[in-house]
């Protein structure tokens, strides 16, 4: 049977492989564990924390191999012990013991197979959120509306940090555009599988006809440019505009010449921001929503350039796609790029979105694992 052959010598060299860079990782974490330790350490506070980052990141890798080793250990010392064992009561909690460990054994190397998965440079950054109406005019707004409380209430639950940078309000309570950004660990890790187009279903609040209506709109999720990405603005390429903020009023506008507005020329990006008080925070905040586009559409390029790898992950990247769909009048949403379907509307508007984002998480892993196959036996 080649075929089984051919199988079972990839799955080999599989296991091969990863064992090797587990043991080339649990030295390094020793490394650095008495690094840490060194005396002095803390004077060059640059390598402390780059030693911290590493340190955590290799943790749970560490520790689910720590943990197999022992299921490991605890499956030969059981074997052993049933070649000696006459008593017919000890065998058999011997036997439970065994096949304990060996259920553990599987889960683990699956737990270690994902950690060991490349993992997204993004993912740790903070993120700007785009969110724009699209076809279906007011209705659109008002989901617009409801959508950015919807992430506002998850990063709530998250403990994440929540900051207007723009927003273009409706008088009803929509809006027609709104970038914000979410600060706090993993934001961008969770919050990635947003991007794209939303689209709702159901009786807009002015139809007297009682017909359902489908509106949607758009979010765009970037990472936030931070001092590890090197993106130029040259001061020719841009325009500077200071203005008074406008709006609809409330605690999101101010009266004063603080707004500010950029104009990228070779992009043509324009972006505004207009939720401070001051002209110089409204300035810092405009540019950094800028550097997130501009690192977005090098980003994009560089999807669209990487095709096959594209195609082995949740989603294609672009923001065109239509990903989820909430139908109201069956209290149903539901999520086209893993089949999901959940009926608990309410919920999810409220900001309950953990299982949507777990189920796409682990989507993606398989995906990425089943991709990471194909490349052994190949």
């Amino acid at each position: 049977m080649p075929g089984s052959t051919e199988s079972y010598m990839a799955h080999f060299l599989e296991e091969v492989q990863m064992f090797d860079k587990l043991e080339d990782l649990l030295i390094r974490y020793e490394e650095i564990m008495g690094e840490l330790s060194s005396p002095g350490i803390a004077d060059n506070q640059a390598r402390f924390r780059k030693l911290m980052k590493e340190q955590s990141d290799l943790t749970p890798i560490v520790d689910a191999y720590t943990e197999y080793k022992k299921c490991k250990q605890d499956i030969e010392d059981s074997l052993s012990m049933l070649e000696e064992e006459k008593d017919e009561e000890m065998r058999e909690m011997i036997k439970e013991t065994l096949n304990d460990s060996k259920k553990r054994v599987e889960e683990l190397e699956q737990e270690l197979k994902i950690l060991l998965l490349p993992k997204d440079p993004n993912d740790d950054k903070n993120v700007i959120v785009e969110i724009r109406a699209g076809a279906g005019g007011d209705e659109a707004a008002l989901f617009a509306a409801e959508i950015y409380r919807m992430y506002v209430h998850y990063a709530e639950k998250q403990r994440w940090k929540v900051e207007l940078i723009n927003v273009d309000e409706i008088g009803i309570g929509g809006m027609k555009e709104v970038q914000f950004t979410i600060s706090g660990q993993g934001a961008y890790s969770k919050m990635k599988y947003e991007s794209g187009v939303h689209r709702v279903q159901r009786v807009p609040e002015t139809e007297s006809g009682g017909r359902i209506h489908t509106s949607t709109i758009s979010v765009a999720v970037m990472p936030e440019v931070d001092d590890d990405i090197d993106i130029v603005i040259e001061d020719k390429d841009i325009r500077i505009d200071v203005m008074r903020a406008s709006g609809n009023g409330g605690q999101c506008v101010n009266t004063t010449d603080s707004a500010v507005r950029l104009t990228h020329y070779p992009s043509g990006i324009v972006v505004y921001s207009q939720t401070e008080k001051s002209q110089i925070q409204n300035k810092a905040k405009a540019f950094a929503l800028l550097k997130s586009k501009l690192y977005d559409i090098e980003q994009q390029q560089r999807h669209d350039a990487e095709a096959e790898m594209r195609r082995s992950q949740i989603g294609t990247g672009d923001r065109s796609e239509k990903i989820r769909t909430y139908n109201f009048p069956q209290g149903r949403v539901t999520d086209h790029r893993i089949k999901l379907t959940l009926y608990k509307i309410d919920a999810i508007m409220d900001g309950d979105i953990q299982e949507l984002i777990d189920n796409l998480t682990a989507a993606d892993q398989a995906a990425k694992l089943a991709k990471m196959n194909q490349n052994v036996i190949a």
